[in-house]
């Protein structure tokens, strides 16, 4: 089953760390990758650019409107997203409690739904 994982973390608390700090987390969150990458877990995986640079779209009665930003202020926001494999909701939560970043924020694990296109 295909799950998404989400994780948030607070981009004040990740750009207010040392160098050093930051280079142990990415380090460890490639090593992370690896792993599952080298156990068929990882289906895709990216970080996300700053909310700074998110918009916002909207649409309904035939109009669409755009806004600077996320749809909602948040403490934390969203930085990667990681699509996976995994056996069931428990395998997921395990793969997910892994990351280096559930302990810098919190991640969302959402199954994929299956979408039948007939």
């Amino acid at each position: 089953m295909k799950y998404l994982l989400l994780c948030c973390i607070g981009e004040q608390k990740f750009e207010a760390m040392s160098q050093e700090e930051c280079g142990a987390f990415m380090d460890a969150l490639a090593a992370h990758c690896d792993e599952l990458q080298r156990d068929g877990h990882i289906i895709a995986a990216e970080p996300l650019e700053s909310v700074q640079k998110a918009v916002t779209v909207r649409g309904g009665e035939g109009k669409v409107s755009v806004s600077d930003g996320p749809f909602a202020e948040t403490k934390e926001q969203i930085g990667w997203f990681f699509l996976i494999n995994a056996r069931d909701l428990n395998e997921a939560i395990q793969v997910a409690s892994k990351f280096p970043s559930a302990r810098l924020g919190s991640i969302e694990v959402r199954p994929i739904r299956e979408f039948n296109r007939q």
